[in-house]
């Protein structure tokens, strides 16, 4: 009996030590201080001209609680009113948080936010805490953004080199960098025109040599800093094609074009009107390559033509990049904006690139 009554006891003990485990698991947090947020402005109308600038702080203390615990953090941003659905969340893990004029218009673009209207923005700090989640206060801030520009999703690649009319300048005030054209396949682009005696390479973007791309090895493509020049042993007509997927190239030589003309302009709405020619200038490196910089676009149609004249003319409905066919459609223009244009008139390639 004295046995049966020692199995009940530790049985029972053993139920009590599981249930006084199951309620310390189950133990509540409970918020002893909320956290709360400063900012350093309420008021921002973002400038475009200063993309870099920093025009907002925001700092915070953190939450604190009555257990010991692990959190993270993130600033919540939302067009007000809506309960931060839809929020833009941003790690905050030392403060304060800097924003510039492009991080701060990106994220009121992001929002719904429109350009060059003001629009109250609400920020606060959300804690997380296993599944759970904790809110400072609430700040709104009053943000005017701007226009960004044409949704342009490209990849542009640059020429520079003494066989270029860039040479080895690689500054963004050298004016002379010339495209590579850009294909429909991805990865794949092309150039048609004179090249010097000399050596090249081919860069992303002007003022920054990474990346950049070389030669490995002939017909193979290097990133690396220390990659070769590709050489041009004769001067001449080439045609270069890349492909930065495979990191392959082909320069191949083509005879010199037998057709020049006066002038190479475009006619449009999108540059004007039907009966006005804008014209583009000549490049002293190639005559056949033709360059407007900076040129004001408005939401439209154009086309290119030679000597001001509708004897030939090219165009083809695609925006940005293409090869404009003889007697083509017309090249459409979605967005007014300041653009670089560049007309190729061997091949009828031409590219027109946003002025950010």
């Amino acid at each position: 009996m004295k046995h049966i009554f020692k199995i009940f006891t530790v049985a029972f003990l053993a139920i009590m030590a599981v249930s006084c485990e199951k309620d310390e698991d189950q133990a509540v947090l409970n918020e002893i201080t909320q956290a709360k947020i400063t900012s350093s402005q309420t008021t921002l109308i973002l400038d475009k001209n200063s993309p870099d600038d920093n025009v907002l702080n925001v700092a915070w203390s953190k939450a604190a609680f009555d257990l010991s615990v692990v959190s993270t953090q993130q600033l919540q941003f939302a067009i007000k009113g809506k309960n931060f659905v839809g929020a833009s969340n941003i790690d905050a893990v030392d403060t304060p948080l800097e924003f510039t004029n492009k991080e701060l218009n990106t994220i009121a673009l992001a929002l719904g936010a429109t350009p060059d209207v003001a629009t109250e923005i609400e920020i606060r700090l959300r804690t997380m805490v296993g599944q759970g989640a904790y809110y400072s206060n609430a700040i709104t801030l009053n943000v005017t953004p701007y226009f960004l520009g044409p949704v342009y999703n490209y990849t542009d690649l640059y020429l520079i080199g003494d066989a270029t009319a860039a040479g080895w300048t690689n500054e963004v005030t050298n004016t002379k960098f010339l495209p590579l054209q850009k294909a429909s396949v991805a990865g794949n682009y092309s150039y048609t025109g004179y090249f010097a005696q000399g050596a090249f390479k081919i860069i992303k973007t002007p003022g920054n040599w990474d990346p950049q791309y070389g030669m490995d090895s002939p017909g193979i493509l290097s990133t690396s800093g220390g990659s070769g020049n590709i050489t041009v042993a004769t001067a001449g007509y080439y045609k270069l094609t890349i492909n930065t997927t495979a990191l392959t190239y082909t320069l191949t030589s083509i005879p010199s074009p037998s057709t020049n003309y006066t002038s190479i302009s475009m006619i449009g709405t999108a540059s004007g009107d039907w009966s006005t020619d804008v014209d583009l200038q000549k490049t002293t490196f190639d005559s056949h390559i033709w360059v407007k910089k900076n040129v004001a676009l408005n939401s439209g149609e154009f086309k290119f033509r030679a000597n001001h004249d509708w004897g030939t003319n090219w165009g083809v409905a695609q925006e940005f990049f293409g090869v404009a066919d003889l007697g083509g459609g017309n090249i459409p223009v979605s967005t007014a904006f300041n653009y670089d244009v560049y007309f190729n008139d061997i091949t009828g390639e031409f590219s027109f690139i946003p002025v950010y």
